[in-house]
């Protein structure tokens, strides 16, 4: 199982994910270097496994936020916007954002609003010495906010990328209808069984649907209440 590692540091985590054919874009590889998960996750940060933070709620495990990053890491280019819908920890807002710095945008929506104010607190010990991060974060470029993931954002904008910590029983259209052309999400869909998907919106505005892995993840309509996230 690749969650049976239990590394000594974040660059050794990192260092595994590669070895283990999960992370190979550089840009991806910096984000997460640059992104210890131990202001994240309290305990084990550096298991290649989901661990607990409270309110019922799992980090997702480091290997499923290298997937994230590396296929989503061509619209997540400097400048470009992101979504995070489930955002937990706050762990994947702060790698994206570190992607799309130094203009970019990254949005994070999580259900439960203790993890939203223990997320920002995380955020911030992380990003506190990062300029460029800090400002984006002064200039609401860089934000968890209460909401219900399944509506997107309340605003009327559109993202590059979104990505979704939680499963939907279908892809849900509200997503679909705020991702930019060309964009993707990365989202894992279905009930018992589940796969995660990398959606693409081209400039035309057609959607397509590549298949990645078999996964199992709480369900975006409840809130959590078991391991997920693998």
């Amino acid at each position: 199982m690749f969650w049976s590692f239990n590394l000594s540091s974040n660059a050794a985590l990192v260092q595994h994910l590669v070895e283990s054919k999960f992370l190979t874009n550089q840009r991806a590889i910096k984000a997460m270097n640059a992104t210890s998960r131990s202001f994240y996750c309290p305990l084990s940060p550096y298991m290649d496994s989901p661990q607990s933070i409270g309110y019922g709620v799992t980090i997702s495990a480091p290997h499923m936020h290298a997937t994230a990053l590396q296929e989503l890491e061509p619209v997540l280019q400097p400048g470009c916007s992101a979504l995070d819908i489930g955002s937990g920890s706050g762990y994947l807002v702060a790698a994206m954002a570190r992607m799309v710095a130094p203009n970019g945008t990254v949005k994070g929506i999580e259900h439960i609003p203790q993890l939203v104010e223990t997320s920002k607190k995380n955020l911030l010990k992380d990003i506190n010495h990062d300029e460029v991060l800090m400002e984006m974060y002064k200039e609401k470029r860089l934000q968890i906010n209460v909401g219900d993931g399944r509506m997107g954002t309340s605003e009327d904008e559109k993202f590059d990328a979104i990505h979704v910590g939680a499963s939907a029983s279908e892809l849900p259209q509200k997503l679909v209808d705020q991702l930019k052309s060309p964009g993707k999400i990365l989202i894992p869909i279905g009930t018992y069984s589940q796969n995660i998907y990398l959606i693409e919106k081209n400039e035309q505005g057609k959607i397509s649907k590549r298949t990645l892995f078999p996964v199992r993840y709480v369900p975006l309509t409840d809130s959590p209440d078991d391991s997920s996230d693998y």
